[in-house]
């Protein structure tokens, strides 16, 4: 049942539980826009190195080229020679489904579904303060 509205039942206890699970999903999320930045960074970083390897040869420096061309951008970026895309897509095909069905799992147990409870039970006591 996920109509919206707060489950009145529920404890402090329970509503406290289900906030900080929320809470972990969202910043794990969060976590997982910044595992895309990192990706985009380095691919970013990674053409710029790219196009100096043809002026670095041109102005003489081959050897500063083929580092580039050779160590750098032909290689992962962790020890095990992974790249960044690899890194993304594997906690996208292992982590998230897991934590996404943990909060399901989680929210159907506690709140029979509801999402945002503890945020709804302090939306209702504001406006009960503001007269609302």
């Amino acid at each position: 049942m996920t109509d919206g509205r707060e489950r009145p039942d529920l404890t402090e206890t329970e509503r406290n539980a289900m906030h900080e699970v929320e809470v972990g999903v969202e910043w794990m999320l969060r976590a997982q826009g910044h595992l895309l930045a990192f990706h985009h960074a380095i691919g970013h970083g990674m053409d710029h190195l790219d196009a100096a390897e043809q002026p670095l040869r041109d102005a003489g420096y081959p050897a500063l080229a083929d580092h580039i061309r050779d160590d750098l951008l032909s290689r992962g970026v962790t020890a095990d020679d992974r790249w960044t895309y690899t890194v993304v897509e594997e906690f996208q095909r292992s982590f998230l489904p897991a934590l996404t069905e943990f909060e399901n799992e989680a929210r159907e147990t506690i709140t029979d579904g509801r999402r945002h409870v503890a945020e709804r039970a302090q939306e209702k006591t504001w406006r009960e303060r503001a007269n609302r």
